[in-house]
């Protein structure tokens, strides 16, 4: 059931390509997209592509002859029965006799992705072939839902939905167009009259769009027609057109571009504010859903380790779009040999490791697991090179340590990149284990537990009970919540020492605060699991409402109470630097479905899992989980609690004090 549940194509016939090169494709064409003002930019760290020479092959048994064609993308050599007996008629179709045949397709192509299709009664391609870039090492092949002959994965592209302003504006000799909320759309522009050049702003405030000179999205368009179409989808919510010589502007049509993936998650309360947070956040990690996981649509629309490892656990409830998840992390890891971290950032790595083991929580899905393990120990490698006596990874001159945007430093020992490389091993022992390499399990563990022995003996602060940012016994020592708040999360403390960071460091208001999305999604997990419900609720309202309060209609890079007007959109010395549209601000998805509606599992792909409701001072609260098998429906309201079980998982309702079994495909309360 796991299976035909996260590939429905199961079974027929599909594209076939080398495994991650489909990945590698994309991302180049994702990462060749972004500008800033008509320049390119593309991203600050090493790429990979895919092998232009691939060669595919299958042993088979046929009971009956069979003809077949061959469609594949590049120039293509068939070879069947080795001994190089090459069937040069192959266009006119190749026919086999009944009995076991080794065929193997060879598929060249230097601009696109090599990939082959076969479809004919007893033969057809799926990820049991094997797969080769001529290097004498053969992996199954790569697959997903490519099932038409007419359409290989080369064609991928996202949906287009055409949408209409909800206002126009004339400004000046220019027209300012308001679509009412962020999206991520190409232009088409009818009823234009004359010829000349359009200068286009986009803007994901107002202030941005009407400001061509530092607006980050701009373009100009020669329109000698009465109509245009631009050629890439930019991140907008106005868009000011400026005419310039005989032109005249007409009609605005913006070409809403998306991934179709279906919200299988919800949340409802009694708080309408929480429940448009809840909304909005939904909307901004549809935004950020696309080929990948993005950052954000604006800027930077690169895929990035830390943003995707939150992206990943929005999904698992919401979307819970597993192919998603495997694009990304196939797309992050890239190929061997390892050149540097992820996106240049220690930290990024180790979120990938991470990552593994919260997508086999989730999904169940081992089998990916085993997919990338060989790549997985050669990343470790690599960051195994630079660890030193007391197991911990330090830093190249050319690594950057980033953690947050937060005036701290980041040099030298930093306890939260330990503390994650620690868990990173965890994983690693896990993964092995998996795999059957218990050589390799016994490896990471031992690995895992010295580094984690030595966070506590260098980290942790008798004078503060809590972990520093850096060595406690250095004069300079300074707490700051991320060591703490990931070491309650990964089940480190004790219970005393989680009440000790609990009041020392998470709820120490002399602590330095974050003010980004990015980490407070983690503060605010790490409460949570602590049990600080309602001081969880209360940041809810006060930092994401904060945000609907100012008109956003998606979540953002940072936000800042204190700031003023305009100020809001500046980031990074730019004026309109910030994006208005991040992924990393959509984690009230995470709080509303692990947190208050309480569903998590407890073994992989929920085969267990508890049920623990959380008001918070709410009067109710309902809504839905998605997993592997079907949703978790959860209503409470005080007086009651109640669970429909859609799945055909055993679980658990956990509800003031009291414990019941929920079978599976039955109903249970308490109250």
């Amino acid at each position: 059931m796991l299976e035909s549940a996260l590939n429905p194509q199961a079974g027929k016939a599909q594209w076939i390509w080398y495994p991650g090169d489909f990945e590698m494709m994309l991302l180049l064409r994702v990462h060749s997209r972004r500008y800033e003002r008509g320049m390119q930019i593309t991203p600050c760290w090493h790429m990979d592509t895919f092998f232009p020479n691939i060669k595919f092959r299958r042993r088979f048994h046929l009971e009956k002859p069979v003809v077949f064609q061959v469609h594949a993308t590049g120039e293509v050599a068939v070879e069947v029965d080795g001994g190089g007996r090459y069937c040069y008629d192959y266009q006119d179709g190749v026919r086999l006799e009944p009995g076991s045949h080794d065929l193997c397709i060879t598929v060249f192509n230097p601009h696109e992705l090599p990939a082959l299709y076969i479809d004919a009664d007893g033969l057809q391609t799926n990820g049991a072939w094997e797969a080769s870039n001529v290097d004498s090492r053969w992996l199954p092949a790569g697959s997903w839902n490519f099932t038409s002959p007419s359409c290989p994965p080369s064609d991928f592209r996202l949906e287009m939905q055409p949408l209409q302003p909800v206002s126009v504006e004339k400004i000046g000799q220019g027209v300012l167009f308001d679509f009412g909320k962020e999206m991520m759309a190409s232009l088409k522009g009818e009823g234009f009259k004359g010829e000349g050049i359009l200068h286009i702003s986009y803007g994901e405030s107002r202030e941005e769009a009407l400001n061509y000179a530092e607006c980050e999205v701009r373009e100009d368009v020669k329109v000698t027609e009465d109509c245009f179409e631009t050629t890439l989808p930019r991140a907008f919510r106005f868009v000011f057109l400026a005419p310039e010589g005989g032109l005249s502007a007409g009609g605005l049509t913006a070409l809403y571009e998306y991934l179709p993936i279906e919200n299988k998650g919800s949340f409802e309360c009694s708080d309408d504010l929480l429940n448009r947070i809840y909304d909005t956040a939904v909307y901004t990690l549809h935004l950020n859903s696309r080929e990948f996981f993005f950052d954000g649509i604006k800027r930077d629309r690169w895929v990035w380790g830390g943003d995707a490892c939150q992206s990943y656990l929005l999904n698992y409830y919401s979307f819970f779009d597993s192919e998603l998840c495997k694009r990304t992390m196939r797309a992050l890891r890239g190929k061997d040999p390892v050149h540097q971290h992820h996106n240049t950032i220690q930290d990024y790595t180790c979120y990938w490791f991470i990552s593994l083991y919260d997508y086999y929580l989730y999904t169940g899905d081992a089998a990916f697991l085993r997919e990338v393990y060989r790549n997985a120990r050669t990343l470790m490698d690599f960051c195994l090179e630079t660890t030193d006596e007391r197991g911990f990874m330090n830093a190249r001159p050319e690594d950057w340590v980033f953690v947050d945007w937060a005036p701290i430093n980041n040099k030298g020992d930093v306890s939260l990149i330990q503390i994650l490389f620690a868990r990173s091993l965890e994983v690693m022992a896990l993964i092995a284990g998996l795999c059957g390499d218990e050589n390799g399990r016994a490896f990471y563990h031992s690995l895992w537990q010295k580094c984690l022995k030595n966070c506590f003996e260098i980290f942790w602060s008798a004078r503060y009970n809590c972990f520093t940012h850096g060595p406690a016994a250095a004069s300079d020592a300074v707490v700051t919540k991320y060591a703490n708040m990931f070491a309650l999360s990964f089940g480190y403390l004790s219970e005393e020492q989680k009440a000790a960071v609990i009041q020392n460091a998470l709820l120490n208001e002399t602590v330095l605060p974050i003010t980004t999305p990015y980490m407070r999604f983690y503060e605010l997990a790490a409460l949570c699991d602590a049990g600080c419900y309602e001081d969880v609720m209360g940041f809810l309202r006060e930092y994401w409402g904060g945000m609907l309060r100012l008109g956003a209609t998606s979540f953002w890079e940072a936000y800042d109470a204190a700031e003023q007007g305009a100020q809001h959109y500046a980031m990074y010395g730019r004026p309109f630097g910030k994006s208005l549209c991040h992924a990393w601000g959509a984690g009230p998805i995470l709080l509303a479905g692990k947190y208050f509606l309480g569903v998590r599992p407890e073994a992989p792909g929920y085969e267990k899992f508890t049920v623990s409701p959380h008001l918070a001072g709410l009067a109710y609260i309902r809504g839905s989980v998605p997993t592997p098998g079907g949703t978790i429906d959860v209503f409470c309201d005080g007086e009651k609690a109640e669970v429909v079980n859609h799945t055909p998982f055993e679980g658990a309702l956990e509800w003031k004090g009291q414990v019941v079994a929920v079978p599976p495909g039955q109903t249970v309360s308490l109250g």
